[in-house]
């Protein structure tokens, strides 16, 4: 038995709660959690915007240390420190087969299988694979990968997406380059994480927006050398700290119609826009045929980074090691599982960066 947040419905809130964990069968590994971090993709699938099976136990970016493992597994073993990775590629879809691994077709198949089960006998399933909530998990052996060196294990966490997602989407999607401007819309964890990917890039102009004036602070620690409180001029101001062009990118971190279609305005003719945020079907975007011909601008979405976990993350273990990388500097608070509600109000109402349950 072990204490896990059960999501019973979707739109239901969260019940701190015991759950009966079997032992890893063939290929599987079970691992305690040191930390989980409280992603904004965990309030989409608790609220409906994202579909997932229920009941379930959330969290999808996670570190802890391997308890013990099933048949087969050999690349991990007992007392081995790993991050979980919530979207392990199939090797055998068109996408992986392609190196397109981050659209994997059968990422999330295991999502749809039954992994524990309630006190009281009734089925479980793992959120997004790893159902990273809760003090203990089993989960896929192709669902850990080793903590690199150096790395602390509770700030590992935070690799398994929000930093895989920032750091990939100014390095894999909009291939930023020295002394290029951008501009990150959304302050939250991703966000964050992608201001620091934006100054190892060597931009030369950095700039934060968000609707909180409170994040300045830590949108500078971060890396920005600007910040615009969001309104209805955001657009115009960018073009303005930008010598009347607009950004060479924007990330727009935030996942709302309005803040894409401000992201793709701010940015200059030929530039390239980066959406990471998720946002519902009910969000729609418009543009016209001609304001496409004639800024010439690039408009792509980023799926986890457009990254691959088990390259990427020895990178980022020697960003995290040079002092290039600051991992806790993404965390604003630290709570325990009974946290994660008040985590996710947070962020409805666009306060912190991000929450980090520790164990």
């Amino acid at each position: 038995m072990v204490r896990a947040a059960v999501l019973p419905a979707v739109g239901s809130p969260l019940e701190i709660t015991d759950i009966r964990l079997p032992e890893p069968g063939p290929g599987q590994v079970r691992v305690r959690l040191a930390a989980a971090g409280v992603c904004h993709s965990d309030l989409s699938l608790s609220n409906g915007t994202m579909r997932v099976p229920t009941p379930c136990v959330l969290g999808h970016e996670g570190a802890g240390t391997v308890v013990s493992v099933g048949e087969g597994v050999t690349h991990v073993g007992p007392g081995d420190g790993v991050v979980l990775n919530w979207a392990p590629s199939c090797g055998g879809c068109h996408h992986c087969s392609i190196g397109e691994v981050w659209l994997c077709a059968n990422a999330l198949a295991g999502a749809a299988n039954v992994y524990a089960r309630t006190a009281d006998g009734a089925e479980l399933y793992p959120g997004l694979n790893v159902a990273a909530f809760a003090e203990e998990t089993v989960v896929a052996a192709n669902c850990v990968l080793p903590v690199p060196d150096g790395v602390p294990l509770t700030d590992a966490a935070l690799l398994g997406c929000a930093v895989l997602t920032g750091y990939g989407a100014v390095h894999h999607s909009a291939r930023v380059r020295e002394g290029e401007t951008v501009v990150v819309y959304g302050v939250g964890g991703v966000g964050l994480a992608t201001l620091q990917s934006a100054r190892i890039a060597g931009a030369s102009t950095i700039i934060a927006v968000d609707v909180s004036e409170e994040k300045e602070s830590l949108a500078r620690g971060a890396g920005a050398t600007e910040y615009v409180l969001a309104s209805d001029t955001t657009a115009k101001e960018i073009r303005t700290l930008t010598g009347g062009q607009g950004a060479d990118v924007a990330i727009e971190c935030v996942g709302r119609a309005a803040t894409i279609r401000t992201a793709w305005e701010s940015t200059r003719r030929g530039g390239r826009t980066t959406v990471v945020g998720i946002g519902g079907k009910d969000q729609q975007v418009t543009f016209n045929a001609l304001e496409l011909f004639h800024w010439g601008r690039t408009l792509s979405g980023c799926v986890y980074g457009n990254s691959n976990p088990a390259v990427d993350l020895p990178v980022l273990a020697e960003h995290v090691r040079a002092g290039r990388l600051d991992l806790a500097a993404l965390v604003t608070d630290r709570i325990g599982l009974d946290g994660i509600g008040d985590a996710f109000a947070n962020m409805l109402a666009g306060r912190g960066g991000r929450a980090l349950v520790v164990f």
